[in-house]
Order: C-alpha cells, then sequence, then structure tokens
C-alpha cells in the first residue's frame, strides 16, 4: 500500500474475478467490471491526465477529424512520460484483473495511453481492432479501458461487436492519424454504422472507477461526445499474456523505441515490462 499526496493506494481488488466473468470474456470478447478502481485511484488519474494535456508527450498526435468541433485527445506510453502513471501500472488492480480474465501466468504491459474527449466533440472512434496496430502474435492480448468520468451513450461510450475476436478475421488497422496509413494485406473493416441492426453490439454505461476488458481481436469503436458540459475522460491499459510474442512488421503504430527483442521472442523488455507472475 501507498500514500500519494493524502490519498491511499493499493492493488487489492475488492473481490476476485468470478468464473461466469472468465467465461464472458472468453465468449463475448468483453467484460465490464464495476468499481475495481476506487475513488482515489479516480482522482488521481484525473489529476495526471492534466498533467499530461498541460505537457504532452512526444507520442501525442491530433486525432480530431478535419472541421471537428470540440477536442479529442490522445498520448500513449504515458507511464514513461510521467511516473505517476506507472503506479496505474505496477500497483493498481489492472495486472491482476487481466492475468484473471486472460487466464495468464504472466503479465506484460504494452502500453498505457489517455484519451479524452471534451464536451461536444464531433470526433467518432472508428470501428477497429487493437491487435492489427501492435507487434504482438499470440490470443492473450486485451484492453483495460479506465472510466475517469460517468460514461453513456450520448458522451462517447466505447461499442463492442459481441463475439468477433472469435470470427477469425483480422483486419486492416484505420489510423488515428490523417497523416498515416496501415498498408498490411488485410481486409478493410466492416462498415458497421451503415448497418447497425445485423451485429451484436454491446455497450455499457460506466461510472467512475468501472472499467470494461477487451480482447485484442474484438471489433470495437465509439461515438462523438455529444454533451455540452459533459467530460469523457479514460485511462487505457494494453496487456499481454504468456502466449504472446514480439511480431514485429513494418508499418505498425509506432512504438516509443525498439525493444531489441528478436522476431518470435518473449516480449520482456524495459518497453514491455514484466508487471505481474504468476
Amino acid at each position: 500500500m501507498q500514500q500519494q499526496g493524502n490519498r491511499t493506494m493499493d492493488n487489492k481488488m475488492h473481490r476476485e474475478i468470478t468464473h461466469e466473468e472468465v467465461d464472458r470474456f472468453e465468449e463475448d470478447g468483453v467484460v465490464c467490471l464495476r468499481g475495481f478502481f476506487n475513488d482515489d485511484w479516480v482522482n488521481s488519474l484525473r489529476d495526471l491526465i492534466e498533467m499530461d494535456i498541460a505537457n504532452p508527450s512526444g507520442m501525442v498526435k491530433s486525432i480530431d477529424a478535419e472541421g471537428a468541433t470540440g477536442f479529442f485527445f490522445g498520448d500513449t506510453f504515458v507511464s514513461h512520460h510521467i511516473d505517476g502513471f506507472k503506479d496505474a501500472v505496477f500497483k493498481s488492480p489492472a495486472p491482476k484483473i487481466a492475468a484473471s480474465l486472460m487466464q495468464a501466468d504472466k503479465i506484460n504491459l504494452l502500453f498505457d495511453q489517455i484519451l479524452v474527449k471534451e464536451p461536444d466533440t464531433s470526433t467518432p472512434t472508428a470501428w477497429h481492432q487493437d491487435y492489427t496496430y501492435w507487434p504482438v502474435a499470440g490470443d492473450q492480448v486485451s484492453t483495460l479501458w479506465l472510466a475517469l468520468d460517468p460514461v453513456t451513450f450520448d458522451s462517447g461510450a466505447v461499442e463492442y461487436l459481441r463475439g468477433s475476436h472469435r470470427w477469425g478475421k483480422k483486419y486492416l488497422a484505420i489510423s488515428f492519424d490523417p497523416d498515416q496509413k496501415y498498408d498490411e494485406d488485410l481486409p478493410e473493416v466492416p462498415d458497421v454504422e451503415a448497418d447497425r441492426d445485423a451485429y451484436d453490439i454491446v455497450s455499457f454505461e460506466l461510472e467512475p472507477g468501472d472499467c470494461t476488458i477487451h480482447h485484442g481481436l474484438t471489433l470495437h469503436g465509439a461515438q462523438p461526445n455529444r454533451l455540452k458540459n459533459q467530460r469523457r475522460r479514460a485511462y487505457i491499459q494494453r496487456w499481454a499474456g504468456h502466449d504472446v510474442t514480439y511480431n514485429p512488421r513494418p508499418n505498425l503504430q509506432k512504438m516509443l523505441r525498439d525493444p531489441m527483442i528478436p522476431a518470435g521472442g518473449p516480449l520482456d523488455s524495459d518497453l514491455f515490462p514484466v508487471v505481474w507472475q504468476r
């Protein structure tokens, strides 16, 4: 346990992950967990996000659509930029949550990230898979998405295509940077918005401290933040389990640096640290 200012922070889970939640993650590709991060974590991460917005890292890029209203801010590898985020990586319940749901004997952090949709931000988050952006191979890849504000459909709740991680398909990564395109030999993501009724879409209204965890192959996207007076701040961690190896390929999402890992080797490195192991 640690003290941060007058806040008490620890990595204890207020309850264990249930067998039903493990099954839901395996079958649906996404599960919602309520209240695993207390007010101290929420308030600390809100403060850290404000620090990052005021002084972003070299990994920050504009993700506002051309002509969009509002402000959609994102920064990656934030625990390498502001030390306070390291506590959320190494000292929060997050790695135990990821290990439990993925049934992993070891957990590596790929990177952590912040995403902020300010009020009246018209930029949506395009439907995509996380997996194809990253230099990884293996099944135990997941994203933890922690709400730091109340999240509703109107404020930009993430939506997921239930079971899409088991379609046996990998889709072309869609760049959130207007100046970058990906060119792997993969099919394009289906146009979900053109035929929403054809898909099994699920989303969750969240309170601060609630989180979702989804599989790296689960297709997902998010609406604009249509509310005039509500921010949508989220802290996000990308996790890999013991079956994941390094799979570098051309023209992927930019990593902070070369991890100096041979192709096919374990991720264990300064860039992708082991955060938990059985």
